[in-house]
Formats: structure tokens, C-alpha cells, sequence
């Protein structure tokens, strides 16, 4: 099955909402774990164990993982198959983007089948220009994985580089890399998608006739909401897939109260 294919039918049974698992620090020692690798094990593998039948897609933070070194590195993979063991789906949060081999690179290593830290799609960075990101994009095709390339981000910082517009008249560098990726799109299996954050009170950008997946961070502790990702976007049939860490997250380390922050998470 394509990733498209996959996503759709499996947020069609378990709700379209994915849960971040971000380690922060501060959250380990919220859950009175120790900030080591034990804890961040113990952190991360109890929410795919007490969430991972209810929840369609997880989005763990790689960074959090490669701060402990290989170790870190070590629990990342079984954290990825335990989401694969519950029946769902990964993204993995790298954010990489690079040129010609390199990308190569950072392609088998989280999109190849027989990769270690193999993920069902990942997040790349396009600031390289968009056509940098082809090994990843062929491969995620190629395996039947997903890309979402970041586009209009949640963080303020991002407008300045991403709506601003390279020549007079132009489209904007995110409404660019919107019409390249859909470019993809439509020639492929709806396998790239892209990261629009649920936090503006406009995007700035054209997402009609996008029919890839739409990455929607900031849900929960950043301010956004579910209930108001229709007034943000407008355009129809998109395919949202809006995504909550720490407002899931803190409601641990019971189960009982993850599920209840989740509940809240998806009535908010």
C-alpha cells in the first residue's frame, strides 16, 4: 500500500491525530524519571505501550534521542518498533536536508526497508532548494513511505524565510515549495506532504488541490486547536493531520491520564 493509502485507512479507524513523543527533560522529570537514557526509554516506550492501540500516527523527536548517543540512538529504534508492533504509523521528526549524496544518505537511513531506524514517513527541510530532497522523496515512493517537507511552520520565526517572495511578483518560497511537492503528487502517490502549523490566524499560503497529507504541528500547548483548523483551513478536501506532544505528554505517566489528555486533545 502506498503511504497515502495507509494513513487514510488507519486514521479512518483510530482518528486523524498524531501524538508527538518529545522527551523533554523537564517532562522526565514530570514522570520521575531520571534525565539519562533509562528514563528517556521508560518515557517513550510507555507511550506507545499506553497509547498505541488508540492513537493512528506517532512523531517521535529524534533530537531528544540523539542527545544520549548511540544509547539514545539504541531506543529510538525500539521505540519505532514498538509503533510498528501496535499497528501504528511512524513519522520521524528529523528535519534533515542536505545535497546530492548526503541526502542520498539520510534517505536509506530512515526510509530503506531494511534500515534500522526505519520510519513510515519523515519531516526534510527544503531551504537547500526543493529539488535537493529527491533521493528521499523517490525513495519514500519507492517503499511506499511518506515525506513532509516543511513548508509554513509553527514557529514566528519561520515567516520571514518562508513567505517571503524571491523575485517581484513571485510566489512566496512556501507557496513554492506547496506547488513542487503537489508537482510530486501528481505524479507519484500523494507521498510528500507538507508541515503547515495550526497556529496562524492566516497561512499566507494556497493549499487548493493539494492532495497530499498536511502535517498540522502545534495543537495543544502551543495554542492551537482542533476546533479551529477549519477557519485556518479553508480550502476543501485537504487531509489534515493535526499533532500534539506535550499536551498528551503531560498528562502522564499513568495511562489514565495520558487517555484523558487525549481525549481533551481531539475536544479541544
Amino acid at each position: 500500500m502506498t503511504w497515502i493509502d495507509r494513513l487514510t485507512a488507519l486514521t479512518a479507524d483510530r482518528g486523524p491525530l498524531c501524538v508527538g513523543i518529545d522527551p523533554h527533560p523537564a517532562l522526565l522529570q514530570q514522570w520521575g524519571l531520571t534525565v539519562d537514557a533509562d528514563g528517556l526509554e521508560s518515557f517513550a516506550r510507555a507511550v506507545v505501550q499506553e497509547l498505541g492501540h488508540r492513537v493512528a500516527v506517532f512523531k517521535p523527536q529524534s533530537a531528544f534521542f540523539e542527545a544520549f548517543g548511540s544509547v539514545g540512538i539504541g531506543v529510538l529504534e525500539r521505540v519505532l518498533a514498538d509503533i510498528r508492533d501496535a499497528g501504528a504509523l511512524s513519522i520521524l521528526d528529523v528535519k534533515r536536508g542536505d545535497i546530492g549524496s548526503t541526502m542520498a544518505g539520510y534517505a536509506q537511513a530512515y526510509l530503506a526497508d531494511d534500515a534500522p531506524l526505519r520510519a513510515d514517513a519523515i519531516t526534510v527541510s527544503p531551504y537547500l532548494g526543493y529539488g535537493s530532497l529527491r533521493p528521499a522523496v523517490d525513495l519514500a515512493r519507492e517503499t511506499g513511505r511518506g515525506v513532509y517537507v516543511l513548508t509554513r511552520t509553527s514557529n514566528p520565526e519561520g515567516v520571514g524565510v518562508q513567505l517571503a517572495q524571491p523575485l517581484h511578483g513571485a510566489a512566496s518560497v512556501a507557496q513554492q515549495v506547496i506547488d513542487l511537492a503537489q508537482s510530486d503528487n501528481l505524479a507519484g502517490d500523494d507521498h510528500v506532504g507538507v508541515v503547515v502549523g495550526g497556529t496562524h490566524d492566516t497561512l499566507g499560503v494556497d493549499l487548493t488541490g493539494f492532495t497530499g497529507s498536511i502535517l498540522v504541528p502545534g495543537i495543544g500547548a502551543q495554542g492551537g486547536s482542533i476546533s479551529a483548523l477549519p477557519t485556518i483551513f479553508t480550502a476543501p478536501g485537504l487531509r489534515l493531520l493535526p499533532t500534539a506532544s506535550r499536551e498528551v505528554l503531560q498528562g502522564g505517566p499513568g495511562g489514565i491520564g495520558l487517555r484523558e489528555a487525549l481525549a481533551r486533545v481531539l475536544t479541544s
